[in-house]
């Protein structure tokens, strides 16, 4: 984990006072961040089958499709609302201060398959969550959930129990 952080950019009071930002273009704009980044992830995948790596919207598409093309398998994008133009489904989830919605085309996950959800940070848990229902609904099998990082302290894990979770860099508290 540590020979990534060194790749992460910490910005505190953004977006509002009090949170403490983990900035992952900085890793991204580095050679060396992403393709070690690509790499682990790979190494955790690489031996569970997948036939779809899913996305979630929008920073997750970034090393989900590029894990996609490493393990030879589709990609499949989670977005917001109104950006998917085929027939869809959609899934909504509590936030702190209301709801929100992800959708899916309801032709991207065939029964049987054997999936792999991706995004870049693991917070709270509610937007994988609802990522994995969508999954589901569809047929899909779920093998792995990774995340580049993980606020521990938020108890992601916790709302994704059952599922295998995996992520890079882990940052138990809010400082830098």
């Amino acid at each position: 984990m540590d020979n990534l952080k060194k790749f992460i950019r910490s910005i505190p009071d953004f977006p509002k006072q009090g949170i403490m930002f983990r900035d992952i273009t900085t890793l991204l704009a580095s050679s060396e961040g992403l393709s070690l980044a690509l790499e682990q992830l790979f190494e955790e995948a690489k031996d569970k089958g997948v036939t779809r790596v899913v996305g979630i919207e929008s920073r997750g598409f970034i090393l989900g499709g590029a894990l996609a093309q490493k393990l030879g398998c589709g990609f499949v994008p989670v977005r917001k609302p109104g950006k998917l133009p085929g027939e869809k489904i959609a899934e909504s989830y509590s936030l702190e201060y209301g709801t929100d919605t992800i959708e899916i085309h309801a032709d991207a996950i065939k029964g049987g398959d054997i999936v792999l959800l991706h995004d870049d940070l693991l917070a709270t848990g509610g937007t994988a969550k609802a990522a994995c229902k969508l999954i589901e609904r569809l047929g899909g099998k779920i093998v792995l959930i990774s995340f580049l990082i993980e606020l521990s302290f938020l108890q992601g894990r916790e709302v994704l129990k059952g599922y295998e979770v995996s992520s890079l860099i882990e940052y138990a508290d809010e400082k830098p």
